[in-house]
């Protein structure tokens, strides 16, 4: 199958959801598939304000219609809300092409965080946006039933994986401070909540790795922590390994990748008992989650690292990239008109079938079934068009 991702989130970002796609993009190719991604570094970008590390792409609808046309995807999947994910929706729905959107952050939360915004206007937004969509695709069952309580009612899930070889119980002192040593590893920022672990009073020390708008004024506040820039996956791994706790601060997160990176490296976890942990840690033994955070970190100390590894070990990329696959929604064929322009041809079942086998199909999504839409049609297309 030929696959084409619409993101505006990718290098050099770190973060979960360009390492979430990475990671897909990897197993998809493993599986035999084409996939190409449409990504910021293909335009001139402005960086985004309040967060410069964010690349927002300008002018980009010509050169996404042009890509998509060239590339000719048996499927569209639309990762992200931003420029590039707007030309490529605008263009779906224009020429009646089935695409899939996924739901990678609590945007609304972290837009409330940061500038006060109520919720419900951001996710009036997302309803737009992911309405005219096959499937929206969200990591976490709380993430969907979030989105079905602001009115998103078609979300599927996509669950999330860890590279088990790279993260592992390796023997490591990287770390040159006394004991016990508490770790955050992510973006710092506002909505992270950073400041919640930083203001605990812990033995031993205390480690920040990663960069954002918030680093400056913590760095500041809190000396007496220690920091690192952003790090290679390898060099990563041998920080996780030479920490006694892994800290995960955040009460905004959909799923959190690096409590998965932390686990598979035998680290265990103390967190909030919101989103993310919840879905993560599960019923296991393998962290503590409490509303008193300093509590958590303390008792998290006496998990042994092979439970923490065992957890870990129930996460896979591939098995996650093939529930990316189940959702993908297959775009009739292109041809060629007589005037030289493109128009589109529904496949027959039979192009289907050679194109994707049948575990790659999906059911229509939740809350659809009475829709009554065309299989060339995107649910609301009509409705939407009034609106692009």
């Amino acid at each position: 199958m030929k696959i084409l991702i619409v993101t505006d989130a990718w290098e050099p970002q770190v973060n979960g959801v360009v390492r979430t796609l990475k990671s897909t993009r990897r197993e998809l190719i493993a599986m035999g598939h084409t996939v190409e991604l449409i990504t910021p570094q293909e335009f001139t970008t402005i960086p985004c304000p309040t967060y410069p590390e964010i690349a927002l792409s300008l002018f980009a609808a010509a050169k996404v219609r042009a890509r998509i046309r060239a590339f000719a995807p048996d499927a569209l999947h639309i990762a992200t809300e931003g420029p590039l994910g707007l030309a490529a929706r605008r263009y779906a729905i224009r020429e009646q092409l089935p695409f899939t959107t996924a739901y990678h952050t609590r945007f609304p939360e972290y837009v409330q965080a940061r500038f006060g915004i109520p919720l419900a206007w951001t996710y009036r937004f997302l309803r737009w946006f992911h309405g005219p969509a096959r499937a929206v695709m969200a990591p976490t069952p709380v993430v969907l039933q979030d989105l079905h309580q602001f009115g998103i009612t078609h979300g599927v899930l996509w669950t999330r994986g860890v590279d088990l070889d790279v993260f592992t119980t390796q023997q490591a002192n990287v770390l040159n401070t006394a004991h016990p040593i508490f770790l955050y590893v992510g973006r710092v920022a506002v909505e992270k909540n950073v400041e919640a672990f930083l203001a605990l009073d812990l033995p031993g020390s205390k480690w920040v790795v990663g960069d954002g708008p918030a680093l400056a004024s913590l760095r500041a506040r809190y000396p007496a922590a220690n920091y690192l820039g952003v790090l290679t996956q390898p060099e990563l791994a041998k920080v996780y390994a030479s920490a006694d706790v892994f800290v995960f601060p955040s009460r905004t997160d959909t799923f959190g990748l690096v409590l998965l990176e932390a686990l598979a490296s035998g680290l265990p976890v103390a967190a909030y008992p919101v989103t993310g942990p919840i879905d993560v840690l599960g019923h296991s033994d393998a962290g503590v989650m409490h509303e008193d955070l300093r509590e958590a970190c303390l008792e998290a100390l006496r998990i042994d690292r092979a439970t923490a590894r065992a957890h870990a070990e129930r996460f896979s990329w591939r098995a996650a990239s093939e529930q990316f696959l189940t959702h993908l929604q297959p775009l009739p064929a292109v041809r060629a008109t007589p005037n030289g322009t493109n128009g589109t041809t529904a496949r027959p079942s039979s192009e289907h079938a050679d194109s994707a086998s049948p575990t790659h199909r999906t059911a229509p999504p939740a809350g659809a079934t009475d829709r009554h839409v065309s299989p060339g049609t995107a649910p609301g297309l009509a409705e939407q068009r009034l609106h692009d």
